[in-house]
């Protein structure tokens, strides 16, 4: 199968699950060094799950591994499955595990079509999906007291479906979303408080490298 082919035959996967797709060069895909420093000052999931920086590559790795790509797909996740409405006094300080079905939605999806794309002869493909991974409640990253390094990898209890977030890996999702349309925006909060969001229209997205 070309990969022509194979792009729509992931297509339809990705909207089976419920997303949108839409082709793009690796070229296109926008990787920033300050992405990174968002991840580390700022995020309550720095350093607390596998798929996330520390343990996540690096801007520079991201780049130099764009490089060996010509074709990804662009996932697009709109909503929060079983939360059609809701505001900032329902969302927790923690608030991780309450987006957890939104999670799973959008990293199973980049698992599925990742590994369909390596099934169908694609054996380079990877896929970098959004946000902490949530696959286990508390990763054992978060369980261990003091500091953690790589090794700890081989503890991982969702080893084979576990990738990092886009983010994680220093790519620009703003930037990388308007290469094939689509317009992105932060969402309001309440007075300026971390998380609390006053519109539930969330847009997630996640990427899946091809050839």
């Amino acid at each position: 199968m070309n990969c022509e082919d194979e792009v729509r035959v992931l297509t339809e996967l990705a909207e089976e699950a419920g997303a949108r797709a839409a082709p793009i060069s690796a070229r296109e895909v926008v990787v920033g060094d300050w992405v990174r420093f968002k991840c580390r000052y700022g995020c309550k999931g720095y350093a607390k799950h596998l798929s996330c920086p520390p343990y996540a590559p690096s801007p520079a790795e991201t780049r130099a591994m764009l490089a060996e790509y010509e074709t990804g797909l662009l996932l697009r996740f709109d909503g929060v499955p079983g939360r059609p409405a809701f505001g900032p006094d329902e969302i927790p300080d923690d608030f991780h595990m309450f987006y957890r079905d939104l999670i799973l939605w959008v990293n199973t999806t980049v698992h599925r079509v990742e590994k369909t794309a390596f099934y169908d002869g694609y054996y380079k493909a990877f896929g970098f999906g959004g946000y902490p991974c949530a696959f286990c409640e508390e990763c054992v990253a978060e369980e261990q007291a003091g500091s953690v390094d790589e090794s700890l990898r081989r503890c991982c209890r969702e080893m084979d479906r576990v990738r990092p977030s886009m983010e994680a890996a220093g790519m620009d999702v703003f930037a990388t979303a308007r290469k094939v349309g689509w317009e992105m925006t932060t969402i309001p909060v309440r007075d300026l408080e971390y998380g609390r969001i006053l519109r539930p229209d969330i847009t997630s997205v996640g990427l899946v490298l091809i050839e």
